[in-house]
């Protein structure tokens, strides 16, 4: 029976190369797939994993309509077995229903993968529709780390280091931000709501103590 399931993970978790290798298993199977993805760190109609993978996938906006996109698709001869969404939190609460329906009316599986909450650690209302709607929501089990070395929960968004916790709700950015660009940190409960990131953290502790020369401690 065909299903909708919500792959959910923080950045630096492996959404993206799970979604990737996801698509490689079907359609090495014999299964007709297509992929989306809407606002990925690389461009335009591409989903990119930090390990290097990428693949063309269709871009999404608010007027797509996966719906009818589907239709359109078997009405020219294809099957479409499955559909597999990338950066799903940025796709709107209407295309989420959108995906239920392609799987309860159509049987065809949707796997989707994005974050559930932004910077301020409020729900996306693309991931919310999708916590309400998904047959399953999986947790991917590869943790990404705060810089504490606890497991990071949260994502946090930065400009030269320092948290920031006001501005629109979608910046696209990446961790690996220059220091004068937005750029997104992975942070553990604690030290999101401590606004203390890595760079935060450094500049806020002591210089470490030395030791003393041979000479002076025999002195």
């Amino acid at each position: 029976m065909a299903e909708l399931v919500f792959f959910s993970g923080t950045m630096d978790s492996g959404k993206s190369t799970l979604a990737l290798q996801m698509h490689h298993n079907h359609a090495a199977r014999g299964r007709d797939g297509v992929l989306f993805t809407r606002h990925d760190r690389a461009g335009t109609a591409t989903i990119s994993s930090r390990l290097g993978l990428t693949q063309r996938a269709h871009e999404v906006d608010d007027s797509t309509d996966f719906w009818s996109d589907v239709i359109a698709r078997r009405t020219h001869g294809r099957p479409v077995d499955y559909l597999i969404g990338d950066e799903a939190q940025f796709y709107t609460a209407a295309q989420v229903e959108q995906l239920a329906r392609i799987v309860d009316e159509l049987g065809v599986d949707v796997y989707v993968f994005g974050i559930s909450t932004d910077f301020r650690a409020r729900l996306f209302p693309g991931a919310a529709r999708l916590v309400e709607l998904a047959d399953r929501v999986e947790i991917l089990q590869v943790r990404a780390l705060c810089w504490c070395g606890a497991r990071a929960t949260h994502n946090a968004r930065t400009i030269g280091g320092a948290m920031v916790v006001e501005g629109a709700q979608v910046v696209v950015g990446d961790v690996e931000a220059g220091a004068d660009e937005v750029g997104y940190e992975v942070l553990c409960r604690r030290h999101h709501m401590r606004h203390m990131t890595a760079a935060t953290a450094r500049a806020s502790s002591p210089s470490p103590q030395t030791l003393a020369s041979v000479e002076e401690l025999i002195i």
